[in-house]
């Protein structure tokens, strides 16, 4: 077999697959990472979940994140687009909470903190290289590779792609495994035809950054805050001492049906959300305002003999709870220690490959079981109305956290929780809301504004 031989080659330098590569060629395995972009680039996904620090602790990232200056986040909010009182609660809470930070950030900087840490670990960084093909082997992956360079320029550009009866430079590298990290274009899974769309959370985002918005004072200025309307939610995440993250996500025919331009359109949204517009009443509009296609979806397999998906590859579960990054966080980290011990002991591949699927179902599945409540308002009353009851905050604020494991203690709490939303909607077990936004619920959100500036 010519060409370079790799242990392993990871697809994609996105959370999922830096984390991979750090913590593999820390270990000593000799990595190498196809980035088809060139960092810093732009991405949405702002908002990190406590149960990612002991991650990012283990890469040793945190002086880094804060030389980047990064925001550390305690909590969240959450408030029915109707007004009344919303809800913190703050991660130091969480059921058996073993931290309570952890940060928001710009994700085109972070993304960058964790590529170029994969690189100073070890790893081969190859950024502007995209994977053309993917083949297989007994003992090996064989990977076509081509960089933008490698194209000749017209008139100072790449030209595009040739046609299928042209030739194309590439290269051919080789490895014993693959990390397809490549996000919700996935090369294997388009391959192997894997992804299954969830058609009841066909989703779009439209977003920009503010500056000059309101904020509170200490840790309750760092929450991401959540607003719950009939027909869509909004988030607002603080990203530095002066910039802010808004957006509203709702289904794709609502933004379709509208005939509005995106700026139009989140400019009426914000306008129709009291809530929100207390706290903008001085924000200027600094970024272009975007979109994102937030189809949720999972891919039925996350394995092969010599290939495991991770990050988006594997699946995405709603931007509603910020499970995106953790999720990618969490699949880099257990494909790397899967293959670590794999590439010693080939004879333990498909068992802990099937530990490896198994794990990364169960967190996707805890944050689909959310999200389907989530959409429904029962899941907001009863969210607004807590009781101090077999402690059944802390065990939501625990997997709001990013807390999926198999601990009965959180798994039973979370039982009762859904069923006090199934019994919601037939019973008022808790005050009954609209969801549609009354002029008088910016006159809480300001009082509570100057309570604690």
């Amino acid at each position: 077999m010519s060409g370079e031989m790799y242990d392993v080659a990871i697809i994609g330098g996105g959370p999922a697959g830096s984390v991979a590569a750090a913590l593999l060629a820390r270990a000593g395995r000799r990595v190498v990472v196809f980035e088809r972009d060139k960092f810093p680039r732009f991405h949405i996904g702002e908002s990190l979940l406590p149960f990612s620090m002991q991650a990012f602790t283990r890469l040793g990232l945190h002086e880094k994140f804060a030389r980047a200056g990064f925001m550390e986040k305690f909590g969240g909010e959450m408030y029915g687009a109707c007004g009344g009182d919303g809800v913190k609660f703050y991660f130091q809470d969480g059921f058996r909470s073993q931290t309570d930070r952890s940060y928001q950030v710009t994700r085109a900087d972070f993304d960058k903190v964790l590529l170029d840490h994969a690189a100073e670990s070890g790893a081969e960084v190859r950024e502007e290289t995209g994977v053309d093909k993917i083949d297989f082997s007994d003992d090996a992956v064989s990977l076509t590779i081509s960089r933008r360079d490698e194209l000749p320029l017209v008139q100072g550009r790449a030209e595009a792609r040739p046609s299928e009866n042209e030739k194309e430079p590439t290269n051919q590298i080789h490895a014993r495994y693959v990390i397809d990290a490549s996000g919700r274009n996935s090369i294997l899974g388009a391959k192997f035809k894997l992804k299954k769309n969830y058609e009841h959370l066909q989703k779009v985002s439209v977003f920009a950054h503010y500056d000059g918005m309101s904020r509170a004072e200490g840790r309750d200025g760092t929450l991401t805050r959540m607003v719950r309307a009939i027909d869509r939610w909004f988030w607002v995440i603080p990203l530095t001492a002066t910039r802010t993250s808004v957006g509203v996500v709702l289904d794709g025919d609502v933004l379709k049906k509208s005939g509005m331009s995106p700026e139009d359109f989140l400019q009426q949204a914000i306008e129709e959300q009291p809530i929100l517009m207390e706290t903008m009443r001085d924000a200027e509009r600094v970024t272009p305002v975007r979109t994102a296609a937030d189809f949720s979806y999972r891919s039925t397999r996350l394995t092969g003999d010599r290939w495991l998906l991770a990050g988006d590859a594997a699946g995405f579960i709603d931007p509603v709870f910020s499970s995106g990054v953790f999720l990618a966080v969490l699949g880099g980290e257990q494909a790397a220690d899967v293959l670590h011990e794999v590439l010693d002991h080939p004879g333990k591949r498909r068992k802990r490959f099937a530990r490896y699927e198994r794990k990364i179902n169960q967190a996707m599945d805890v944050y689909l079981r959310f999200v389907d409540a989530w959409y429904s308002k029962e899941f907001i009353e009863v969210f607004l109305h807590p009781q101090d009851m077999f402690q059944i905050p802390p065990a939501v604020n625990a997997v709001l956290g990013g807390n999926v494991g198999d601990s009965f203690a959180i798994k039973w709490r979370m039982w009762i929780f859904y069923l006090l939303v199934r019994l919601q909607r037939y019973i008022p077990l808790c005050p009954r809301r609209t969801l549609i936004p009354q002029k008088e619920s910016a006159g809480a959100v300001a009082r509570e504004l100057e309570a604690v500036s």
